[in-house]
């Protein structure tokens, strides 16, 4: 699927069905005949996953390949040898409440603990880019110095990493160009011209791996990396930044007819005057070329 023409499958969806597959659906219907599956078995899958205690998004996830399975055997017209009707009221699929879903983010306070308790400089600026910009951590880790403009105002947001292997980004309006304050991109012109190749790389000049990052963040604070794009978003909404430069700076996709008709994204002036405007709402954090540790904090509105 990761290789098909048509809507490939980025590399991290498949391991996820793969977690999916080992952890319930194999043990529990990989001896079942795909024609077998019927409505009766998946509430019977259902009813185990929930006495287990998977939370409702887990479970619809699961099955949801549980159907991707059963619809994936097609005969020579490309036509489903199994197709199904799916009742989810029989099955008694549980509804995933986006509102009751657990969203942790990080505050000022949290960030400034992070970054004055981060000793190495790459984390701290990986850390600040994160929060001050509102990128996914496969989009940072993916970045080199020729992703920045000259004064390291903007960004291009070209490519991602995931496990250490470079892929195009999530979808594509992933693909873009991030305007930075400057309080934080002055910080970037100093780590920018000290580094060559990946910016946040291992000592042989691969990327860093998310797993590794992330157990230097649990470090100081057990939240996800989702929790600085939460942290930025909410900052900009705070500070009325419109919509659709909103959306354009984060990679999400137009919700309206009017988000593609309006071009306030081609408007470079007006984006970095926006992006100023905004700030980052947290402590810069400093750290000296040889990882010295924090020498300086600036407070930025």
């Amino acid at each position: 699927m990761p290789k098909r023409k048509r809507r490939p499958v980025k590399p991290a969806t498949v391991s996820g069905w793969r977690d999916a597959l080992n952890a319930w659906l194999l043990p529990e219907l990989g001896d079942t005949l795909l024609a077998d599956v019927s409505n009766k078995t998946v509430r019977e899958l259902v009813e185990k996953m929930s006495a287990a205690g998977l939370s409702a998004k887990t479970i619809v996830n699961y099955v949801q390949v549980v159907k991707l399975v059963v619809a994936s055997r097609v005969n020579d017209e490309g036509e489903q040898v199994y197709p199904r009707t799916w009742n989810h009221d029989f099955i008694q699929l549980p509804v995933v409440r986006k509102d009751k879903q657990h969203r942790p983010t990080v505050t000022d306070a949290d960030l400034k603990d992070i970054l004055s308790n981060t000793k190495k400089r790459k984390y701290v600026v990986l850390f600040s880019l994160l929060a001050g910009t509102g990128l996914r951590v496969g989009e940072a880790l993916a970045l080199r110095s020729t992703d920045f403009g000259p004064d390291c105002r903007v960004l291009h947001v070209r490519r991602s990493v995931w496990r250490g292997q470079e892929q195009e980004p999530k979808t594509s309006n992933a693909v873009r160009v991030v305007d930075i304050p400057e309080i934080l991109a002055k910080e970037l012109r100093d780590y920018v011209s000290s580094v060559s190749g990946f910016l946040f790389a291992t000592a042989d000049g691969r990327p860093l791996q998310q797993r590794n990052v992330l157990r230097i963040l649990h470090g100081r604070k057990p939240v996800e990396f989702q929790a600085f794009r939460r942290f930025r978003l909410t900052w900009l909404r705070k500070n009325g930044v419109p919509k659709d430069l909103e959306r354009y700076w984060m990679g999400h996709a137009p919700e309206e007819v009017g988000d593609l008709y309006s071009k306030l994204k081609d408007d470079v002036a007006l984006r970095q005057d926006w992006a100023e405007r905004a700030g980052l709402g947290f402590e810069l954090v400093h750290v000296g070329p040889q990882n010295a540790g924090a020498v300086r904090t600036m407070r930025v509105a």
